[in-house]
C-alpha cells in the first residue's frame, strides 16, 4: 500500500515585518491572497495526496470560507491551529497528520514552490528519507562574533547552501525528532532540518530548489514576487 503524502502548509505567522493590519499570507497578489498561490501548486502536484493548513485560531474560519471553499482547494482536508513559534505550528501539523507516510513541510509565504520543484523533492525523499530544498550561496558568507560584527571566519562558499522549503521527510523520522525537541531546549530552532540534525542520528540531504523560491517577508519582497509571477505567465505562453 502506498504511503500517504501530506503537505503541512504554515500560515500562522503574524507577519510583523510586513507592516499593516493584514497578515502577510492574506495580502493580495494578482487578485488573490498570497496563500492561494502557494496552495495552488500543492493542489496540482501529483505527489501530494492531502494538505493540512496551519493557521492562527482567529483565521481558521476565514481560511475555510474565503480560501479553501472559495478557491476549491479540495486537497485541504484539515485546517488546524498553529502555535507561537514556527516549530510549534509544525508540531501541530505533525500531530494532525499521524497517518502520513511522508510530510512536505512548507512556509505558506513561499509561493513559487511549483510542481516540478515538489516532484524533485519527492523523488529524492523516497531514496534518502529527507529532501530539503536549498540553493547554493551566491555571495561570499561571513561568520561574525560580538556586537561589532567582527569577522571570525569565511566559509568555503562551495559548501554553503541557503535552506528553503519544502522540507520533506519520512513521517516517523521527523515526528520522532520533534517529540524529542519538546523534551529539550528549543532555543535557536529555525527549520525542520535543524530538528532532525539536533535530535536524531538521521542524515539530512538537500535537493536543488530555486532562486525564485523566495519567502515573502517584507514589503520589498512584493514587487519581486509580482515580477516573478509575470515572468512565469510569460513562460507558459
Amino acid at each position: 500500500m502506498e504511503k500517504k503524502r501530506t503537505a503541512i502548509i504554515l500560515a500562522a505567522g503574524s507577519g510583523l515585518r510586513m507592516g499593516g493590519n493584514v497578515q502577510k499570507q492574506f495580502l493580495e497578489l494578482e487578485g488573490r491572497p498570497l496563500i492561494c498561490h502557494t496552495l495552488e501548486h500543492f493542489q496540482r502536484a501529483d505527489c501530494i495526496d492531502e494538505i493540512i493548513l496551519v493557521t492562527g485560531k482567529e483565521s481558521i474560519e476565514y481560511c475555510r470560507k474565503q480560501i479553501v471553499e472559495k478557491f476549491h482547494f479540495t486537497k485541504v482536508h484539515k485546517i488546524t491551529e498553529g502555535g507561537r513559534e514556527r516549530y510549534d505550528s509544525v508540531y501541530q501539523g505533525l500531530l494532525a497528520s499521524s497517518d502520513a507516510g511522508y510530510v512536505f513541510i512548507h512556509d505558506g509565504a513561499r509561493i513559487f514552490a511549483d510542481e516540478s520543484l515538489l516532484e524533485r523533492g519527492w523523488q529524492q525523499v523516497q531514496k534518502l528519507n529527507s529532501a530539503v530544498a536549498a540553493v547554493p550561496a551566491k555571495d561570499t558568507m561571513k561568520v561574525v562574533v560580538g556586537g561589532n560584527h567582527q569577522v571570525e571566519s569565511t566559509p568555503d562558499r562551495s559548501t554553503v547552501w541557503s535552506a528553503q522549503t519544502p522540507q520533506i521527510f519520512e513521517y516517523g523520522r521527523i515526528r520522532k525528532a520533534y517529540d524529542r525537541l519538546y523534551e529539550s531546549d528549543r532555543e535557536g530552532i529555525t527549520d525542520d532540518a535543524m530538528v532532525l540534525e539536533r535530535f536524531s542520528d538521521e542524515p539530512v540531504f538537500l535537493f536543488e530548489g530555486s532562486y525564485r523560491n523566495i519567502k515573502i517577508t517584507t514589503p520589498d519582497d512584493l514587487p519581486v514576487a509580482e515580477a516573478y509571477l509575470k515572468m512565469m505567465k510569460a513562460e507558459k505562453n
